[in-house]
């Protein structure tokens, strides 16, 4: 084994990680006690703070928006899988799942952790600056997605309710994997300068800082210690739902908000490394990270339900209500008029937690 690998294999998050995984597996299925509840919620915690820390030896290495992308996709495919193993166990009790998961990750995304970045960019520096063409452009996807496979479908006539009959739904699902594929394409390879940060004078930052960037086994082991950790993670979130869950119920709180707790506490990775790169200048990565999660949820979560459908049983709600969608048309406004310029101040971080706050509010009190 090499020096290198030697040195990432005595760190602690080599071993939280697998420490999270066992924790799951022993948790998964049962009832927990409370003391059991507390152990499995610092394990998530600690394969949260582990995940963001793989995340960022892959960034460094494979650059940006590459190292972005990777955590947009490993979180949302373990997600999907999540939302696939629930709808097929619970039936009819989880038909508004995958709309709930998709529209609260949004909401997290475009509001709370663009929000507490552009914050976190102009406390450090007065104003946060990011390239306008690259963020302009995820946002256009993750809207039109959006409004694609959210919003449609409660207008739709062909079946009755908030869903899309099978060749809508068919439709829903090429075009979203079609617009994110189209856009990785663009985000990688044909525009990548649009998407790396760029100085206060408006200037390309290099990617790599001042480190050498790590070898390329010590960033397959944490490319496969990202993935051990992003399944602890959700894992476990899903392990405590059912204390959750039995809280919220006793405090006479909607159905909904578990499924608020358990998005923010997935994204919990996608918040913290944008925090991380927003207080070292580097606002345009957690512009990367907030929209290219939401995008990505939409993308691969939409095809997959699709996909599963087939023998997925009960009806599948994928249209927005009203307040929902009065949120949605706010968040997609509040972000253009904060892009356009390609400079924040306090303000604009303070109106997208303000949205956040009002979507948080209203999910406890409809």
């Amino acid at each position: 084994m090499s020096t290198g690998t030697a040195a990432l294999t005595r760190q602690w998050t080599i071993w939280v990680p697998l420490v999270a995984v066992v924790a799951l597996a022993v948790a998964w299925g049962r009832d927990l006690p409370g003391f059991a509840v507390a152990l499995v919620a610092l394990c998530l915690a600690g394969a949260v703070l582990a995940a963001v820390h793989h995340a960022e030896v892959i960034a460094h290495r494979v650059g940006e928006p590459f190292g972005s992308l990777v955590l947009a996709v490993a979180v949302t495919i373990i997600e999907v899988a999540l939302i696939v193993t629930l709808m097929a166990d619970g039936g009819t009790k989880y038909s508004a799942l995958a709309r709930d998961t998709v529209f609260a990750a949004v909401m997290i995304t475009c509001n709370g952790i663009v929000g507490i970045s552009l914050l976190v960019g102009a406390v450090r520096r007065r104003v946060a600056v990011f390239n306008a063409e690259g963020s302009g452009t995820a946002l256009s996807a993750v809207a039109a997605l959006a409004a694609l496979t959210l919003v449609l479908p409660t207008f739709t006539t062909s079946r009755p309710g908030r869903e899309f009959s099978g060749p809508q739904l068919t439709f829903a699902a090429i075009a979203s994997i079609c617009l994110y594929g189209l856009f990785v394409a663009v985000q990688t390879v044909r525009h990548r300068d649009y998407f790396l940060p760029v100085t206060q004078e408006g200037t390309i930052q290099d990617s790599g800082g001042h480190a050498p960037p790590p070898g390329r086994v010590a960033a397959l082991w944490s490319l496969a210690l990202l993935l051990v950790a992003l399944i602890a993670v959700v894992g476990n979130a899903k392990a405590i739902s059912p204390t959750l869950e039995t809280g919220v119920e006793a405090a006479g709180l909607p159905h909904a908000v578990v499924g608020v707790i358990i998005a923010l506490l997935v994204l919990l990775p996608e918040t913290l490394a944008a925090v991380r790169a927003a207080r070292r200048d580097r606002v345009q990565t957690s512009l990367n990270l907030a929209l290219g999660s939401a995008m990505a949820s939409i993308g691969l979560t939409i095809p997959a339900i699709a996909l599963a459908s087939v023998w997925l049983t009960g009806p599948l709600l994928l249209g927005l209500d009203a307040t929902h969608m009065v949120l949605l048309v706010l968040t997609v406004l509040v972000g253009a008029l904060t892009i356009v310029p390609g400079r924040a101040t306090l303000m604009q971080g303070g109106i997208h937690l303000a949205v956040f706050a009002a979507f948080v509010f209203l999910a406890i009190s409809p």
